[in-house]
Parts: C-alpha cells; sequence; structure tokens
C-alpha cells in the first residue's frame, strides 16, 4: 500500500532562521499519527513569511510530491508578514470558507483575539489546502474541530481513502449505497 502523503509547512520567519525549533510542524504531525491508520509519510518545510516561496512550496507539495493534504501552521494574523491565506488563495481553484469560520468560532472560545485571525482553506487538484494558527495549542483546538471533515473532502476531490483511528478522531463520511 502506497502510503499518503501529507504536506506540513510551518511559516515562520524565525524558525526558517532556525531561531527556534520548529514546534508547530512537529504537533501537526503528533496529531497525524495520532488520528490516522492509514500508513503515510510527511513532506515538510520551514518557510520564512514570503508569499512567493510559500506558493511555489505550496504548489510543489501538491502538484509535483502528490500531497492530498497540506496543512500550514502560522502567518494567518494580520501582521504585515502574515501571508499565509493571500499564498493559499492564489494557488487554490476552490476556497472553502467554512474551515476558516469554524476554527474562528471554535478559538474565540478560548481568545477574544480570534477574530484576528484569518485562517481559510481551498482545493488545487487533488490537494485539499488548511491554514492554522501558529501556537501548538491553538493548532490542536483547530485541527480536531476541522478534522472530521477532512478524509471526507480528500475522498471528493479523487484523493486516497485514509483510514482513521477511530478511537482518537470520529470523521464523518456518508453512507455509500
Amino acid at each position: 500500500m502506497e502510503k499518503v502523503k501529507i504536506g506540513i509547512i510551518n511559516v515562520s520567519d524565525r524558525a526558517s532562521r532556525g531561531e527556534y525549533e520548529d514546534v508547530p510542524g512537529k504537533e501537526v504531525k503528533r496529531l497525524m499519527d495520532l488520528w490516522l491508520n492509514s500508513p503515510w509519510e510527511a513532506v515538510y518545510a520551514v518557510i520564512p513569511d514570503e508569499q512567493e516561496l510559500l506558493e511555489g512550496e505550496m504548489i510543489q507539495m501538491a502538484d509535483e510530491k502528490g500531497c492530498c493534504l497540506i496543512v500550514t501552521t502560522g502567518g494567518t494574523g494580520p501582521a504585515v508578514r502574515d501571508v499565509t491565506p493571500e499564498a493559499t488563495i492564489a494557488v487554490c481553484e476552490k476556497l472553502l470558507p467554512g474551515f476558516g469560520e469554524l476554527m474562528r468560532q471554535t478559538s474565540l472560545q478560548y481568545v477574544p483575539t480570534a477574530i484576528l485571525s484569518r485562517q481559510t482553506a481551498g482545493i488545487r487538484g487533488k490537494t485539499l489546502i488548511v491554514n492554522l494558527p501558529g501556537k501548538p495549542k491553538s493548532i490542536k483546538e483547530c485541527l480536531e474541530v476541522v478534522f472530521p471533515a477532512i478524509p471526507y473532502c480528500i475522498d471528493l476531490i479523487d484523493g486516497p481513502y485514509i483510514e482513521i483511528n477511530n478511537e482518537e478522531m470520529q470523521v464523518f463520511r456518508p453512507k455509500r449505497g
């Protein structure tokens, strides 16, 4: 069985310069290890907050490396260098605004500044791209609420069928037939 490829991109000037450890990317990997039963492989990158570089990495992961899912961490706030949503919008053919809406709604239960978040999601070919915040606690809170829709979305765009560890994560797929 071929491994499912999942792109993990930490968007961070400081992490890309080696000034601090890539904790956000490791949190995404930890959650995928916990939730997925399918064999999977991380396609990993740490990119500075540069829209052109981020777009190039997402295009390469989707079109050349065959990732069915790309998860970004960081770069979703209102700061001048936060360009992750712009890069995502630029490379996607279809946007899925419900992902960002649900993540903001969830984050507002914890911090009032969640309204400043600009996370989004979209589809490029057979790849789902989801933007997450940069803090590990927020990554878990946000990914937990949107992940139940991710495997079915990947089914709908002709990606691989992803088996889930139902003891750790409940996903929704309509009954067949």
